[in-house]
């Protein structure tokens, strides 16, 4: 038995002197006791760890003491003028007038404590008039103050639009009839209670109500919707 203790001794000091010579335990060696003989081995390599290290501070990093700024408001004078996008606009229903003709006269105060609540556009007489946009026309009327009016609806039925003051109607114009945006449907004039010697086409517009009466509704500005440009 002593032999095959001195013969495995041998081996495993042969095998360790291989592992030191080879690089591979380069760490400090333990001390292992076997039996009466001292053999010298190498402990278990050490993995080395990186240090940590803080990231480089980017170019663009403010330092902590000093606060981001606000950006600086903007003064309500130099807010934009608002308009209506080009492509929720009616038809200007006078034909010759452009939008930078068109009066804002929807909160002028008119007899009776009342608002004018539309828009007066004032034209020669027997100029035409067009549809504002696709519908078709509820009712023609002729009222004292109105004189010759017509009212059309828009497709959806949820908007009225109110032209007044005509002097006559468009040929074929009749209640019911589908209306084509630009459609001709009557002519400036002076009816109704009018200024004779200022022909124009009262212009409205209004909402209806779930009863969809052509007669009621609540009223919007027309303005911005024809192209006037509101300042807020």
């Amino acid at each position: 038995m002593k032999w095959l203790l001195t013969f495995l001794i041998g081996a495993l000091v042969g095998a360790i002197s291989l592992y030191v010579y080879s690089g591979l335990g380069s760490a400090q060696p333990v001390v292992i006791v076997a039996d009466r003989a001292t053999v010298m081995a190498p402990a278990l390599p050490c993995v080395p760890v990186a240090a940590a290290t803080e990231p480089a501070p980017s170019a663009m990093a403010m330092p902590a003491s000093e606060p981001i700024a606000e950006p600086p408001l903007v003064a309500a004078a130099s807010a934009p003028e608002l308009a209506v996008p080009v492509e929720n606009q009616l038809l200007i229903p006078v034909a010759g007038i452009k939008a930078s003709a068109l009066q804002n006269t929807f909160d002028e105060a008119r007899s009776g404590e009342r608002r004018h609540e539309a828009i007066d556009i004032l034209a020669p007489k027997g100029t035409q008039v067009f549809a504002v946009t696709d519908g078709k026309i509820a009712k023609l009327f002729n009222s004292k103050p109105g004189g010759l009016t017509l009212y059309q609806f828009d497709t959806s039925a949820q908007l009225a639009y109110y032209y007044a003051h005509l002097d006559r109607y468009a040929d074929g114009v009749q209640e019911g009839m589908a209306l084509k945006r630009g459609d001709l449907v009557g002519y400036v004039g002076t009816s109704g209670n009018a200024d004779p010697n200022t022909p124009h086409l009262h212009f409205a517009v209004f909402v209806l109500g779930p009863e969809k009466q052509w007669w009621k509704g609540s009223p919007i500005n027309p303005y911005p919707l024809l192209g006037g440009v509101v300042r807020p």
